[in-house]
């Protein structure tokens, strides 16, 4: 199942489908078997980098809207 990453406005990221979260040393996050997670945005959750819900009650806002990013600057 290819992954789906979801961006919510005033909410987490969440991704869906077969991936792997590592840590900066390459470490995989032991997740349980679990097929979809939601990461934190809002950085007031007590388990990062995983979502707890504190979004709801700390005040984050930020609206989500797809856009077309800029082509990447050419590598010299």
């Amino acid at each position: 199942m290819p992954s789906k990453v979801t961006v919510f406005s005033n909410g987490p990221i969440r991704i869906e489908g077969e991936f792997e979260i590592v840590d900066p040393a390459g470490n995989a996050f032991g997740l349980a078997g679990r097929t979809a997670i939601g990461l934190c945005r809002c950085g007031h959750s007590a388990n990062k980098p995983f979502c707890d819900g504190a979004h709801k009650t700390c005040g984050f806002t930020d609206a989500v809207v797809a856009r077309e990013l800029p082509p990447p600057a050419p590598k010299v």
